[in-house]
């Protein structure tokens, strides 16, 4: 999913293709990216999250990110909201997991078996702890819907 703006040299390009309201601001994501260059972060609203998670993972809905091999990460910011509520966590900390969690796909992690998983976890909760965030999994009863 190659995005068409320039990529800056030094930091992530921020993209944001719905309104920045409850959005994190674009310093504190890219922060979020621990420093990868050549990163776009593109957020997105529920079309755009459901057209590029059918087109790429052939999924008919919105997903909360999509990484690509090209550098690219797309954050679905109403699937993020909603987990963030349902969750119990602020969004700013959601926001965070999933940009880093985006990061590390592109660094070669994964989660398709139990121990890609768990390593992939491992370092989302060293790397979150650094910025200050609390661990991502350890979250409260869903709310009820």
């Amino acid at each position: 999913m190659p995005t068409t703006r320039a990529r800056t040299k030094n930091k992530a390009a921020v993209q944001f293709a719905v309104a920045r309201r409850g959005i994190p601001s674009a310093a504190r994501l890219r922060r979020w990216t621990l420093g990868e260059r050549g990163i776009t972060l593109r957020i997105v609203g529920a079309r755009e999250g459901r057209r590029l998670n059918s087109i790429y993972r052939e999924r008919n809905c919105p997903t909360n990110v999509l990484s690509f091999s090209t550098g690219d990460i797309v954050l679905c910011h109403p699937v993020i909201a909603r987990e963030a509520r349902e969750q119990g966590k602020a969004i700013a900390a959601h926001y965070a997991h999933l940009v880093v969690h985006g990061v590390l796909h592109l660094r070669g992690y994964d989660h398709k078996n139990k121990s890609e998983a768990a390593r992939m976890e491992r370092a989302e909760r060293r790397i979150l702890a650094r910025l200050g965030f609390a661990d991502p999994y350890a979250v409260k009863s869903p709310l009820p819907r």
